[in-house]
């Protein structure tokens, strides 16, 4: 039989659920509002002062004007491979030395562990690692100053290591006696067994990564090689829309271009953040599990 609730067990749940949709619609309200914005009319835009809830006479000029800005394309194109390579080497990197770390056997395992985890509070700075990435690494303007610095990160090698000391020894022990290496180990028995916590990781790097901005702003002058944070940033910020000028005087013969300039910042806010609205939700499944896995004890 069911157990009846008591009356304040039921107005809890009810004001926790009131509480949760308050919630919902604040973080649901400020995305609405931007893409109800980038789909409406550019002159119609300009006036609005509160919350946009619809649609103003529908239109795409918006996005035309984006997608006509090879800076947009060419940022795009450098965030993707960014991210790729920045997730591929960081992923392999933080994987081996979680798995070398997890060894009960390993000397100076915890030692090993607490000088990683005290570079989480205390670092060299900027200035140092500024003089490491340019002057002894040489790459000063170079796409490598923006990937090799955010490849190795202590809290993701936490991750991956609590979730390598869940799996059972005797499952590597049974393959250590069938004669497996540990590369076999690695990569064939303990992966697949913490496949949430790595696609937990591979969701921290790519957004991390998507976001990034600052690195390139101190290491990169070629525009070529800027991430699309920067040119969005450019856009929203100091409004510069310069390049997207010629496009914008085809599509108005009137000469005032100052009506677009609203309506492109909703349609970039759009353009940046989709890609990560349609990854999340493959990748949300592992999420939890992936960050809990190692938080029960015994």
């Amino acid at each position: 039989m069911k157990r009846r609730k008591s009356i304040g067990s039921r107005i809890f749940d009810t004001l926790n659920t009131l509480f949760f949709i308050f919630i919902m619609i604040v973080c649901i309200l400020p995305i609405w509002h931007v893409v109800c914005a980038s789909f409406s009319e550019a002159t119609w835009v300009m006036k609005q002062t509160g919350i946009i809830y619809r649609i103003q006479n529908f239109n795409l000029n918006g996005y035309k004007l984006v997608f006509e800005n090879r800076e947009i394309w060419s940022g795009y194109l450098n965030t993707i491979l960014y991210c790729f390579f920045v997730t591929v080497i960081g992923l392999l990197v933080v994987v081996l030395v979680a798995y070398v770390t997890a060894q009960r056997n390993l000397l100076w395992s915890n030692a090993i562990m607490l000088f990683a985890s005290f570079t989480m509070l205390f670092n060299g700075g900027i200035i140092s690692s500024y003089l490491v990435n340019t002057q002894l690494l040489n790459m000063y303007n170079s796409r490598w100053a923006i990937i090799l610095p955010s490849c190795f990160n202590v809290f993701y090698l936490i991750l991956v290591r609590t979730a390598i000391r869940t799996v059972p020894d005797s499952l590597v022990e049974s393959a250590k006696l069938d004669g497996a290496g540990d590369m076999t180990i690695l990569f064939r028995i303990v992966l697949p067994l913490i496949k949430a916590t790595i696609a937990t990781v591979i969701l921290y790097y790519i957004v991390a990564q998507w976001n990034s901005w600052f690195s390139a702003t101190i290491y990169l002058r070629t525009r070529t090689k800027l991430p699309l944070q920067i040119i969005i940033k450019e856009i929203l910020v100091t409004g510069d829309t310069s390049s997207m000028a010629n496009a914008m005087s085809t599509m108005d013969n009137t000469g005032d271009m100052t009506m677009y300039k609203q309506l492109i910042k909703y349609c970039t806010i759009v353009v940046s953040t989709l890609p990560i609205f349609i990854l999340y939700p493959f990748i949300q499944k592992y999420f939890e599990s992936g960050v809990m896995i190692g938080a029960v004890k015994g």
